[in-house]
């Protein structure tokens, strides 16, 4: 298990060392990188799931499809707030069940604001302590480093249900 976490840490981290050496905001610009890969990707990957299949579960005890994107929304929607400071934005109920255009339009408000809070930010506050979920404390540099793990994570997730519904990932589509 401590194998497994160091190496995700360090997939997760890769992109920091190469910024490092020239930028004077490593962790913010490597952080906004990741976040607009993953993004760009989750996106994709809501948009090639067909509607009929945003019920769909890989197993009983998991989400659905459009439970997961929904999901995506509100964590990371959250995580970006704190980060940035900026309040999270008003928005109506979305609920799983939703038509998918719906579901996507939401997870695109949510990536968007999401791109507009993390657009000015910089590695000087990164020690700052921020109230996380359940009323953890936690530095705005774990905070970054767990939304980009975020959203890797989930994308992962939708890529393997869109892989057993017999869609090639975004991720994956030869260019």
């Amino acid at each position: 298990m401590r194998r497994m976490s160091l190496a995700v840490c360090c997939v997760v981290l890769m992109p920091f060392a190469a910024l490092a050496q020239t930028a004077s905001s490593p962790v913010s610009d490597a952080v906004r990188t990741v976040v607009a890969r993953q993004t760009k990707n989750i996106l994709a990957a809501a948009q090639a799931m067909p509607a009929e299949k945003y019920s769909f579960r890989p197993t009983p005890d998991q989400m659905t499809f459009g439970h997961l994107m929904l999901h995506i929304v509100g964590e990371d929607t959250l995580l970006c707030s704190k980060i940035s400071g900026m309040p999270v934005p008003t928005a109506d109920k979305v609920a799983d069940t939703d038509p998918k255009d719906k579901i996507v339009a939401t997870l695109q408000a949510s990536i968007d604001f999401c791109t507009q809070a993390l657009a000015k930010l910089d590695d000087s506050n990164l020690g700052e302590q921020l109230p996380l979920f359940g009323g953890h404390m936690a530095t705005r540099a774990q905070a970054m480093v767990s939304l980009a793990a975020d959203l890797e994570d989930h994308y992962s997730l939708a890529a393997t249900e869109l892989r057993m519904s017999g869609i090639t990932p975004p991720s994956a589509v030869k260019r």
